[in-house]
């Protein structure tokens, strides 16, 4: 059964998901609320046929050209569950070009309506993994650097930029932002290395909130408060008389604080490059917020693919692209730049994106009026079922991970430039990563009753 629109809608974002709720200032007025050459391949569809294929034929054929492991036919079927999976680069660090085998999973859908047993060997505690979905289970991040990355973003928060008020601590907690950061991070040389890291995912989420969301948030006049909050990001070069008043407007709120200190924590840490990579990733993601809340002034319900065009900008792409930044090595700026390597980058942002759409899909329908994610969308525009639009929704993020996996493949194999590898092995690790943490994360989702 369809959700009913209500008048007007709200739309809500259901992007990156926000590591609590960061406060407006006391005082503040209230906002509105509510090296080898390779040939261009063009812009390229998702691949025809059977995804699974696609994505474990151009595995083992990079797998067979690095290891020397004989020709081998490949299997007419997708791997059970327990089969391994190739993964691009190897964890030894700067010039590896080792390649490791990490398990994936592909959960069973449930028959109905008995559930089937968990293929990820999780318990109720941990979540469990939504039925059907296309992942690779991961080892549990560092304890002891969980913690220690948990206490000093924390102490960055409370201490440093006074993100939000001392009543929002346990919704910060819960957030889970240090075992999101190692789980997605497990080759980060140092605890500094991860902080840059998660300071700059908790900024994200600040503006996110306090802009976008009920914190003071609304479309209208959007794009003033997010051209400003970027220039901490992305500074401002003006003349001496205005100068200073500019400098003064970011301390003036929580989001502004918060990408000003995280950007210049990154600047001391990163090259020029990938500080500026970071810059043109954050550009993106903005746009794809006021495409949004554009859609929000007009009650707009987008087409499914217009959908998908305004997630792949209002998505997680920022984090994975400084999976080198945060691993202490630098993939070369002209590498980085190739249309194959930002294919890579894109669609894994994008099947992470609709990560968070499914496992964040019940706690929104909790939330008045209309919030935009893509089993919502389904549902409306090609008139499904609620069930029938999720259980699609999961066949599209399926069929994006095996794009990516495919895509990362054919890369490795044409370019095996060491930080090449080493880069792919990180964003896929972050893949992995982001996908851990959303299932894990009880305290902010549960599954819907689907199956």
């Amino acid at each position: 059964m369809n959700r009913t629109r209500r008048t007007p809608p709200r739309v809500r974002r259901s992007g990156p998901t926000r590591p609590g709720h960061p406060a407006r200032d006391p005082g503040q007025s209230h906002p509105r609320s509510k090296e080898p050459r390779m040939p261009d391949p063009g812009p390229s569809p998702l691949p025809a046929g059977p995804p699974a294929a696609a994505a474990r034929l151009g595995a083992d054929l990079l797998l067979r050209t690095l290891t020397g492991t004989p020709d081998a036919p490949p299997a007419p079927r997708a791997e059970p569950p327990s089969a391994p999976r190739w993964v691009p680069g190897g964890p030894s660090g700067l010039g590896a070009t080792s390649v490791s085998l990490a398990r994936r999973a592909e959960a069973p859908a449930l028959p109905d309506p008995a559930p089937a047993p968990d293929p990820a060997g999780t318990t109720a505690e941990q979540g469990h993994p939504i039925p059907g979905l296309y992942f690779h289970p991961i080892q549990e991040p560092d304890p002891v650097r969980v913690e220690e990355v948990s206490r000093r973003i924390k102490e960055w928060a409370v201490d440093e930029i006074q993100l939000y008020p001392e009543e929002w601590e346990g919704q910060f907690d819960g957030f889970s932002v240090g075992r999101y950061m190692v789980a997605c991070h497990p080759d980060a040389p140092t605890v500094d290395h991860l902080m840059l890291a998660t300071r700059l995912m908790v900024a994200e989420n600040a503006v996110d909130d306090c802009y976008c969301e009920d914190l003071g948030g609304s479309p209208v006049g959007l794009g003033g408060r997010l051209l400003l909050a970027h220039t901490a990001l992305d500074p401002l070069h003006t003349t001496p008389e205005y100068a200073p008043a500019w400098a003064d407007s970011l301390g003036s709120d929580a989001p502004r604080r918060a990408y000003r200190s995280a950007m210049d924590y990154f600047v001391r840490a990163s090259s020029p490059s990938q500080a500026d990579r970071f810059r043109h990733d954050m550009a993106r993601l903005h746009m794809g917020y006021l495409a949004e809340a554009a859609w929000t002034e007009t009650s707009y319900m987008p087409e499914v693919w217009e959908y998908l065009a305004m997630r792949q900008f209002n998505n997680f792409r920022p984090c994975p692209t400084i999976t080198d930044a945060v691993g202490g090595y630098e993939l070369p700026a002209d590498l980085h730049a190739r249309p194959e390597t930002q294919r890579v980058i894109a669609l894994a942002g994008n099947a992470t994106t609709i990560v968070n759409d499914l496992y964040s899909y019940t706690k929104e329908l909790d939330i008045p009026g209309v919030h935009l994610n893509l089993p919502v969308v389904l549902a409306e525009r090609e008139k499904l079922s609620e069930r029938d639009a999720y259980l699609k929704a999961v066949e599209v993020h399926n069929d994006l991970m095996h794009a990516f996996e495919a895509a990362a493949a054919e890369l490795a194999a044409a370019l095996p430039v060491p930080t090449v590898l080493r880069f792919l092995k990180g964003v896929a690790t972050w893949v992995d990563g982001n996908h851990y943490w959303h299932q894990t994360n009880t305290f902010r989702y549960s599954l819907p009753d689907f199956w």
